[in-house]
């Protein structure tokens, strides 16, 4: 387990979620054990495609390191610091760069640039084609969600509670903007998403916050969730899950309870459930999917948030974010499975392993194949094949 670390003043809580049971300081209580795996019969066929190694392990570091992708290569990086690209059909390595730096979030790209966080804080920009350096900068803490681009911009957060929009071009700060942070936070941040010329972020203090792509100035700042509690720990309420959207909807979930729905351009609440969890949530058209703190995976109505199903299969799997492809939901688990759940019903549908090291990020859904990117430093392509 990573100890509890300062960074930026804050004292940063690592969740250690691998051992069923272990406090959130490491204690040894092992009263909740990892379901077995069940016995099922499979509806659908999934293969794996093609394997890659990265680089060295990140086991128990809680990085947030995970595949992208512009539509025909991927790109994914190790904690070593090495970043490769791919083709996404056959597996190919197109170029491989070390940028000797220790990596914790990313990539995010454009399909022009590439661009990575650092544990030290650190912000690196290569180029897609070819793997070179474009630039090289520091921002004020840990990088542990994938950066944003968009509009010759690369927006970091940092686990200071900063978003930074430096300038794709030559890394230089265009503007940065800071929310107030509790003393005490969980490990992890959510990555900015872009909403036609706004980015939105959620930050530990609970709030979702939206800002103007051109210069930071703030759009609308609202609180989801209070935090209340005797101490410290109940008080908390990070938003450490990266907040989804579908047209001018965002879905967005709290480390404390409440999965909310909001409107975009207002941030007005549109609904709200109960709900908690730090790995995060996916939605398709219908339903919003979530990976509770249990690794019970539930499905909402996209639209009234009312529930679809629920199931406990996976409880105390230390589940990944949930991804939507294809009419299923998939989830990673802490042995290295991939299980693929029928979006519609929940039913356990297939079950496949990336490795044999945990699967923290959420995996990756591009075209007819899905990414899944290993603690272990592999990377694993599945595809569903035709009976």
């Amino acid at each position: 387990m990573q100890p509890a670390s300062i960074r930026g003043g804050v004292l940063l809580v690592a969740l250690a979620l691998g051992t069923a049971g272990c406090s959130i300081f490491g204690g040894d209580d092992d009263t909740s054990p990892p379901a077995e795996l069940a016995d099922y019969k499979a509806t659908i066929r999934i293969k794996k495609a093609w394997t890659a190694g990265l680089g060295d392990d990140s086991e128990y570091l809680r990085l947030a390191l995970q595949p992208a992708s512009d539509g025909s290569r991927i790109f994914a990086a190790a904690h070593d610091g090495k970043v490769s690209a791919f083709d996404a059909v056959k597996g190919k390595r197109l170029w491989r760069t070390k940028t000797g730096l220790q990596l914790s979030g990313g990539p995010g790209t454009d399909g022009e640039v590439v661009v990575l966080g650092s544990s030290n804080g650190e912000v690196v920009a290569l180029n897609a084609g070819d793997g070179g350096q474009r630039w090289r900068t520091s921002v004020t803490s840990e990088v542990l969600a994938a950066p944003a681009i968009a509009d010759g911009l690369a927006l970091v957060r940092t686990v200071d509670g900063k978003l930074t929009a430096l300038d794709l071009g030559d890394g230089s700060p265009r503007w940065f903007v800071q929310q107030v942070m509790p003393r005490l936070t969980v490990r992890g941040t959510g990555a900015p998403v872009i909403v036609r010329d706004a980015v939105i972020a959620g930050f530990d203090n609970g709030k979702l916050a939206s800002y103007a792509l051109a210069d930071g100035s703030p759009g609308w700042d609202v609180l989801l969730d209070p935090p209340s509690g005797r101490n410290e720990i109940d008080r908390l309420s990070d938003i450490n899950a990266t907040v989804r959207t579908i047209g001018e909807d965002l879905y967005v979930v709290g480390y404390r309870g409440q999965l909310s729905a909001v409107a975009a351009e207002s941030g007005q609440s549109l609904w709200s459930q109960d709900a908690r969890s730090y790995e995060g949530l996916a939605v398709d058209l219908e339903n919003v999917y979530v990976s509770g703190a249990g690794s019970e995976l539930t499905a909402l109505s996209r639209v009234t948030g009312s529930e679809v199903w629920k199931h406990e299969l996976l409880a105390n799997r230390d589940i990944s974010g949930p991804t939507a492809w294809q009419g299923s939901v998939v989830v990673g688990d802490f042995e290295g499975y991939v299980h693929f759940f029928d979006a519609a019903t929940g039913e356990l549908q297939a079950r496949v392993r990336a490795g044999r090291d945990r699967i923290t990020s959420p995996p990756l859904a591009v075209n007819d194949m899905v990414f899944v990117q290993t603690d272990g430093g592999d990377l694993a392509a599945f595809r569903q094949i035709a009976d």
